[in-house]
């Protein structure tokens, strides 16, 4: 008696929990039998919607369209740069080429006109030591100041020219050779039997160079051709 007055809870409880899961299996069920034939259908007919990876892919595609585009605008543009950054390299070459080779030029070339100057004196001394008779240098006793005289001016000559020589400036004697209007300048003509008609028979004065350059031209006479050519 006494244990079945204890175990009457248990037993009201499990009643009641059953009633409850019938109640809700029922509205179920009459929710089911509520809807219409026509919407369920529709439910299950109901198109899907789009994927929003589908969407996705479009917009990627076009964006990737333009990015490609820009990429390609980019690429010419950079072209376009790196040529126009090798051209400026090439003239900043060209003009650092240019202004070694002028300052080389002026360095060589600073004393050309004091150089040429000098040329003036190194003549008279050429043409002072040519009017001394060679007679008056046989005779080295009766003759000797004269003799002095003459070996001193040739040293005075012969240094002057060494010196000339040590800064680039060279003489040259086109004595027999072919005239050459660039490097001589023919102040007569005439015929010389036994000489090639063309050619420098005399040399009144001597030409210069200064590295390659003619500082001053020969001037000489040339053979003339008797039959005129």
């Amino acid at each position: 008696m006494l244990r079945s007055i204890v175990n009457l809870p248990f037993a009201v409880a499990a009643k009641a929990a059953a009633h409850r899961q019938v109640s809700v299996a029922a509205c179920r069920l009459y929710t089911d039998k509520a809807k219409p034939e026509s919407e369920k259908q529709g439910e299950q007919e109901k198109p899907q919607e789009p994927a929003k990876d589908d969407a996705a892919k479009t917009i990627s595609a076009e964006e990737a369209e333009k990015l490609k585009k820009s990429i390609s605008d980019k690429d010419s543009k950079i072209s376009e740069l790196k040529d126009a950054y090798l051209r400026s390299l090439a003239d900043a070459e060209n003009i650092r080429n240019r202004a070694k080779t002028e300052i080389e030029n002026t360095k060589v070339y600073a004393i050309q006109k004091f150089a040429k100057d000098l040329l003036d004196t190194v003549d008279i001394l050429e043409l002072a030591l040519k009017h001394v008779p060679k007679d008056h240098l046989a005779d080295k006793v009766a003759n000797k100041s004269l003799v002095d005289l003459f070996e001193g001016v040739d040293m005075t000559k012969s240094s002057l020219l060494k010196t000339l020589e040590r800064h680039g400036v060279e003489t040259f004697d086109p004595l027999d050779k072919p005239y050459d209007a660039n490097t001589s300048h023919a102040l007569y003509q005439a015929p010389m039997p036994g000489k090639t008609p063309g050619h420098v028979f005399a040399v009144e004065k001597r030409g210069y160079i200064i590295k390659g350059r003619v500082l001053r031209p020969a001037q000489v006479g040339v053979v003339l051709d008797p039959n005129g050519n």
